[in-house]
Order: C-alpha cells, then structure tokens, then sequence
C-alpha cells in the first residue's frame, strides 16, 4: 500500500495537482504529514486533507492476492504488426500501459496506432480514437481493419472515431473519460491521436497552465490505465528545443544548438506505465524506433535503445 500512487486515489482533481505539485507521489511520502500540516502544506481546507488520508486507507480495485502478472496487464501482449517495435515492448503492448509515439510528419506514427486497433479489434475488443488533427478519417480505420482476416465480422461497430480539434474540448473529453469508460467496459484500446496539437494551436497559452493542463492528462491517464486497465497509445509531433552549451534549455538569444525533442516532453505521462518511443524515418519504409523511456528504464537512466525497421514493399 505504501508504495501506491496518489494519483490512483478516488480524490478531486484540484487535490491531486496540489499533491503533485508538492512533491508527494506515493502514499509512503504522506507518512510524516498530519492532515493538519497537509492542509498548510498544501493551501487547501482541512476537510480536503483529512480525505485524503481517508482514501489511503480505502482497498485498491484490484485484490491483493492477484498474481503479479495480473496487476501489469495479464500476459497476454497486443502486437503493433512491426517485429521490431515489439522487441522495444518486451513483447508487443500490454494492458494497463501507454505507448507514446513520437516523430516528424509523414513518419508511420498513425500507421503503427491503426496497427494497435487492429490487434485489439481481432482480440474482439472495442476501441476509441481520437483524432486531434485530421489524421485518420473513419473510413481509413474502416480499410484499415478489413485487410486484416482475423478481424470479427462486426471490426466497424467495435471502432468509435471521435474528432476534438480545441483544448478546452479536450479537456472536457477528459473530465467524461471515467464516466465514458465505466458507461462502456468493453473499451480496451484509447487512441489520442496528434494529442501535442491542440496544445500547440492555442497561442498564447502560459507556461503554468500549460504545466496544470498537462497534469490533468496524466492523472487521468494514470486511474483509468490502473482502474479499468485501458490501454493507451498517443501520437505528437516533435519540436525544436533549444539548448545552451550545457545541455539545460534555453531561448533564441542563449541557445548554442537546437534538438528535435517529443513536443509535450514526458511530464504528462505516468513513467511505469509508460512505453515513450520516437520514430526516426530513414526513407519512406525505412527508419529506426528509438525507445526514450520505458517502466524498467526511466529517461536518462541509460542511452537509448533502438531497432532499425523496415517496411513491406
């Protein structure tokens, strides 16, 4: 219990960011605090810290006396139909776990999330796309899933495509996340494609809403891939980051070199969920996976590891 996620907690959102934004993380990191010093440490009311040592105290959805392989997912692994991607995902893509997909446009990020929903589709299991930019129209998932002879003869009513093009509808998709889901358990697959757009198409948003609005994602991200074991796969555009000639980020007047880096960088998503891999095109059906991040291998623990793929002609 101790090592449990405070953002897996049954607790209010603004809660939640507060706790995050202290420091605490795990329920471990609340063994020192009172709900009074919570309350100040925190600036929210006492009744809001006394609720959240009530809900440290409450059993975790999943028994337990489950087996380990079950509280990860099950061993059960969805391919992405690319051999060397899977070798990146010790086996394809499990339950419960994020794949973040990174890369330049026209680069196969949107062909290897179609690939995802075709294994979940064979697998008989419901899927819901989101489509941030215009990427991938119904019809092109529909085609997607009928070159596939495993797919069931039902494939199309197993696919829900729903297009947000703003960042206040996509907020207000992830506050109707958990009811969605629990509306509709048969949904396995959450695909967020283009997710860094509506971010980037909002001028003059400031660094800490931004930051807030990030944290948002990932709580929400982080319950349901526990609570309902969604899996999820995202694909964002990368940008330039400018760096200073020791490595630490600057602007246009300080920066010696330039980076192209995942656009939303990885404080959104919850790192032992997470698969983060970039996708490098060589040419049109070749290029390398890049593995930036995985749960046994947190960013910067050790160089990158990747796979060089190449594509049926």
């Amino acid at each position: 219990m101790a090592k449990r996620q405070l953002a897996t907690l049954s607790l209010p959102v603004f809660v939640l960011s507060a706790l995050d934004r202290a420091g605490y993380q795990t329920v471990e990191d609340l063994s020192g605090a009172t709900p009074d010093s919570l309350s100040k440490d925190l600036n929210i009311s006492l009744p809001s810290s006394q609720a959240v040592f009530q809900a440290t105290q409450m059993p975790r959805s999943v028994p337990l006396t489950q087996s380990a392989a079950l509280l990860v997912g099950g061993s059960k692994a969805y391919s992405t139909k690319l051999a060397e991607l899977d070798a990146l995902l010790e086996g394809g893509l499990k339950r419960g776990f994020i794949l973040e997909l990174s890369g330049p446009p026209g680069s196969i990020k949107e062909t290897v999330a179609m690939n995802v929903v075709s294994s979940f589709v064979e697998a008989s299991h419901h899927v819901l796309f989101v489509d941030m930019q215009n990427m991938t129209s119904p019809a092109t998932l529909v085609r997607s899933l009928r070159t596939s002879s495993s797919a069931p003869q039902d494939c199309q009513g197993r696919v829900h495509h729903l297009r947000i093009h703003t960042l206040p509808d996509l907020m207000i998709f992830l506050r109707n996340l958990p009811s969605y889901l629990q509306d509709h358990p048969e949904t396995a697959l959450l695909v967020l494609n283009s997710l860094s757009y509506p971010f980037q198409s909002l001028a003059g948003l400031s660094n800490s809403t931004r930051v807030a609005l990030l944290d948002r994602v990932k709580q929400t991200l982080t319950r349901a891939s526990a609570s309902t074991k969604l899996t999820v796969v995202i694909t964002s555009q990368l940008a330039t980051k400018l760096l200073k000639p020791d490595g630490s980020a600057a602007d246009f007047e300080t920066g010696s070199r330039a980076i192209m880096a995942p656009a939303l960088g990885p404080a959104y998503l919850p790192s032992a969920k997470t698969y983060r891999v970039c996708v490098v095109p060589r040419s049109r059906t070749a290029g390398v996976f890049r593995l930036l991040s995985s749960p046994l291998a947190v960013h910067g623990s050790q160089p990158p590891v990747e796979e060089a793929y190449q594509l049926a002609r």
